[in-house]
């Protein structure tokens, strides 16, 4: 498919998505040869109607240059005329070319001969040893390319979660700024910029946010199971993001922790557990999301040297901070009932995503001034891509672009996710009007 159409699907990829009627459109898509039966099948079994909708204009971008004029002849013959106006209005005038037709050769016959004329055919031609050109040895791009294995799964087997419940869910934001005395931890200025941006994101996101400002550990614990025990059948997401001190702690499956106010932490693991199947079963099957701003640990990265032309370098303030602690375990500011809870409630963690603003074991940057390089880079990158790209394949974009900052001109920074999610997620990126937060 040209380009200039994909951008037309991808700017109304919302309308087609809340309007399309996919499945009046099945018969004539395979009897213009846009799709197989077996890809409509795959389509059929993504899901709701707003599941399939999303899969066909996916995969409709891989169709080639026909499919996007054939698919507008579809929209007009099942009465889907508004949708085929929108996708022409601003659109270049698509003129459906006639399909190149298949060309054969002619055969001609082969002349009769008697036996005798052969005979004699075969006495006059002269017989010379045959030369065979020496094998050439395969290149290792060829090599390469003939040992391909066969059967590898398509791009487009993939489902898509269902994201169309208005609002698509609850989001819950911790962001200690101010700890106490105590705790030996300094205030985490720029946070509540931060906070800010993440706000007004995951409500043009159309989630219902709520906010909650400096809370000990006790306290964390108690908005967590008070989010796990809201009814969420009505929802499609859940989302967590956590901006506050970290630290290192000893793990059997989500690393790190974030702290409270009061400089008792709670594990990753024990935060994502809140929202396990066995814990919210209204939230079974369903992607639940956590945001970690906070550092992994207390290791500075000083990266590796790469060639000038890998990297388009960034420059952090000369004020950047870090939101590192030292390594905690379990005999120091981890209680040991904190402990055994983590290890023994803890499910198969599906359809749970963690986003880390750093690598475990890393320090983590914020400007004082204008907040942390994590937050900053993944609102403007939500903000850009949210409405063509799937979550992952946008944290991969935040990734790259804090990869290359550079605190005091010396120190790296790298995020990273732990994935199980079972297919790919797509946020809405039209609010509802009626969204309200609590």
């Amino acid at each position: 498919m040209e380009e200039r159409h994909k951008n037309v699907l991808r700017r109304n990829r919302v309308s087609l998505v809340r309007d399309l009627d996919p499945s009046n459109l099945y018969d004539g898509l395979i009897e213009k040869g846009v799709f197989t039966n077996n890809m409509i099948d795959e389509i059929k079994s993504s899901g709701t109607r707003g599941d399939q909708a999303r899969k066909l204009v996916l995969d409709l971008e891989t169709r080639g240059s026909r499919a996007f004029p054939l698919f507008l002849e579809c929209l007009q013959e099942t009465g889907q005329h508004s949708l085929a106006e929108l996708l022409q209005t601003g659109a270049p005038t698509v003129q459906l070319q006639p399909a190149t037709p298949t060309v054969r050769p002619v055969v001609q016959p082969l002349p009769v001969s008697s036996p005798v004329d052969v005979d004699k055919q075969i006495k006059d031609v002269p017989v010379y040893p045959l030369q065979r050109p020496s094998a050439p040895t395969p290149s290792p791009e060829r090599e390469h390319k003939r040992q391909k294995p066969q059967g590898r799964t398509r791009l487009d087997s993939i489902q898509i979660y269902k994201m169309d419940a208005s609002p698509c869910g609850h989001c819950l934001i911790i962001n200690n700024v101010d700890f106490e005395p105590q705790s030996n931890l300094k205030s985490r200025k720029g946070s509540n910029i931060d906070c800010n941006k993440l706000e007004r994101r995951f409500k043009a996101l159309n989630f219902i946010v709520e906010v909650k400002s400096n809370l000990k550990q006790s306290k964390i614990k108690r908005e967590l199971s008070a989010l796990s025990k809201k009814d969420h059948l009505q929802y499609d997401c859940c989302v967590v993001i956590m901006l506050s001190h970290g630290t290192e702690v000893f793990h059997n499956r989500f690393p790190g922790a974030v702290y409270g106010v009061d400089g008792q932490c709670v594990p990753v693991q024990l935060i994502t557990d809140y929202l396990s199947g066995q814990k919210c079963p209204s939230l079974q099957g369903k992607p639940k999301l956590f945001f970690i701003q906070a550092c992994g640990g207390g290791e500075r990265d000083m990266g590796f040297e790469v060639s000038p032309d890998e990297v388009e370098p960034s420059f952090g303030g000369a004020d950047d901070q870090t939101d590192a602690i030292p390594m905690s375990s379990s005999s120091d500011s981890l209680s040991m009932s904190d402990e055994l809870d983590a290890r023994a409630t803890l499910p198969t963690p599906s359809d749970i995503l963690v986003s880390y603003s750093t690598f475990p074991g890393y320090v983590s940057w914020r400007d004082p001034k204008s907040g942390s390089w994590y937050v900053a880079t993944l609102d403007r990158i939500l903000e850009e891509n949210a409405a063509t790209n799937d979550l992952v394949t946008m944290l991969m974009m935040v990734n790259n672009e804090v990869s290359q900052n550079s605190a005091k001109g010396l120190y790296k920074q790298m995020p990273g996710s732990f994935n199980f999610l079972r297919k790919l997620l797509y946020f809405q990126t039209q609010a509802s009007p009626t969204q309200s937060s609590t």
